[in-house]
């Protein structure tokens, strides 16, 4: 089994390209199979500058590797089809020769006036007669055409009647009528091959045995098809697989690189441009890894969208997915992208790592937002605040109180809660933590309890108003593990602080 993954550099990876990577790097090694990263860059005019390096880092940052590409070489390189395009048009010029393809001298300002004549005009066997190519000019005409310079292109010539049949393992029998399928350009003016025949030119001398592919190419199939068949190449056409859409989070529509800001989530694997660079004046995207997603929980949400194990099983390691992962299992309905699962399988994740493991992976940001802090100080933290955070960068965000004396005070609980009457006990709260012994939370708490009971004080009258002093806010960890971690004089200045902000917020 030969499965290949084809982007072209015209952008950033968009995470549905992942989940097409994804599936065919699972096909592949479930089967022992090879995994092709082949860079389709046929179309220099989309080409962008930096576009195969995010490529492939994002394709690593998610751990999906490759057998054969651009780096990893393999029998069949070069994998850039800008460097195989020499090997083009002789298939291009062979499927003239053979009668399934022409030449078409048309201009774009020609081309124009057909569309501007009839909006839904198609080059096909219809309109084709109409034109200028090789099909109605007399060959000494076409022949002095192309020796004086002329620009032209080769398109296939599809035939005018039957159909185009073929199975997909996912559709199953899919049938398109000849009369409705275009004659696409095969062979670009610049001598550039388009996607058509790039693509199955590749296929077939690369050997590729399956293409799974986004459902937007159902419709390119047909085309595919019949080169197979023109080429002589049928007996070896791979196995077709259309993945179903992804949707929008509200089910409405194919999910486009415009929703991340739509509805405030990210939708690439990394951020683009992923690094800054002088003077850039395209568009920028925050990736899922600068989001604070891990890698692992990127690939089992996407492996559940539009693939059903079957099961109720919902974490998945990379070595289940493969065990588990079949193309019959995969939905011909699109799947709508739910970024709140997508924080939840984080969170899960989240759960899975270690303290240590988890300080190594915030740091860094927290270093890019002026915080310093011990390892171990970061270590209990991050153990204290890993059950409340979905991704990395809540810890700094979410757990910023841990780092700071400057609180953002829960006004609304503070007015509900302190008053003249209670304030005194919490300055005999303070004495009480200037003295007590500063154990482990478990004995602090008790210790504390025995206090309250022997002054006569509610627990809920003092805990609530310690947790506002220490956290500004009335969620996070207990209070006393909070205690704990900040230790005796930085709970005694935030709880002396916090004496004063609540006596000027009540006023």
């Amino acid at each position: 089994m030969r499965v290949r993954f084809a982007p072209s550099p015209t952008g950033a990876l968009h995470i549905g390209g992942v989940r097409t990577a994804l599936f065919n790097y699972l096909l592949a090694r479930k089967h022992g199979g090879q995994f092709i990263l082949r860079i389709e860059d046929t179309d220099q005019n989309r080409f962008v500058p930096g576009a195969e390096n995010y490529i492939t880092e994002a394709l690593e940052w998610c751990g999906l590797t490759f057998d054969e590409g651009p780096e990893q070489g393999g029998d069949y390189a070069p994998y850039r089809q800008s460097e195989r395009k020499p090997m083009y048009r002789q298939y291009a010029e062979r499927l003239v020769a053979e009668g399934n393809a022409y030449y078409a001298f048309d201009t774009a300002e020609e081309l124009e006036a057909f569309r501007t004549k009839d909006p839904n005009f198609i080059y096909n066997h219809s309109t084709r007669t109409l034109a200028a190519n090789s099909l109605t000019l007399p060959p000494d005409e076409v022949t002095k055409r192309i020796a004086a310079g002329q620009h032209y292109v080769i398109r296939l010539k599809v035939p005018a009647e039957g159909k185009v049949v073929f199975n997909d393992l996912i559709r199953g029998e899919v049938s398109f009528d000849n009369s409705l399928i275009d004659d696409k350009v095969l062979l670009k003016s610049d001598g550039m091959p388009t996607y058509h025949l790039a693509n199955i030119v590749d296929d077939h001398l690369m050997k590729i045995t399956h293409v799974i592919r986004g459902e937007e190419w159902l419709s390119s199939t047909p085309h595919h098809v019949l080169l197979y068949r023109f080429l002589g190449w049928e007996d070896t056409m791979p196995a077709f697989s259309h993945l179903p859409l992804i949707l929008k989070p509200n089910g409405n529509g194919k999910l486009s690189k415009r929703d991340g800001a739509k509805f405030n989530m990210p939708v690439f694997p990394l951020s683009w441009p992923h690094h800054e660079e002088e003077n850039y004046e395209g568009e920028r995207f925050t990736g899922f890894r600068e989001a604070g997603f891990l890698p692992e929980a990127v690939i089992n949400f996407l492996a559940l969208l539009g693939w059903n194990p079957g099961t109720d099983q919902e974490i998945f390691s990379i070595e289940e997915l493969t065990e588990a992962f079949s193309l019959e299992k995969i939905n011909k309905s699109g799947a709508r992208f739910d970024f709140e699962k997508a924080k939840w399988f984080n969170h899960q994740y989240i759960q899975q790592k270690s303290d240590a493991e988890l300080t190594a992976l915030i740091q860094p940001d927290l270093k890019a937002r002026g915080i310093t802090a011990d390892t171990k100080f970061v270590e209990k933290f991050c153990s204290l605040m890993k059950s409340r955070i979905n991704v990395l960068t809540e810890f700094a965000t979410v757990g910023y109180y841990f780092f700071t004396e400057e609180l953002n005070y829960d006004e609304a609980n503070i007015q509900k809660k302190w008053n003249a009457e209670v304030a005194p006990k919490l300055q005999e709260v303070i004495r009480y933590i200037e003295k007590a012994e500063m154990a482990d939370h478990q004995s602090m708490e008790a210790n504390f309890k025995t206090f309250l009971a022997e002054a006569g004080y509610k627990p809920g009258e003092i805990l609530p108003l310690m947790r506002l002093a220490l956290a500004g806010t009335m969620q996070g960890p207990g209070v006393f593990e909070m205690v704990e971690l900040l230790g005796r004089e930085n709970v005694i200045l935030r709880m002396n602080n916090a004496v004063q902000a609540f006596n000027k917020i009540i006023k």
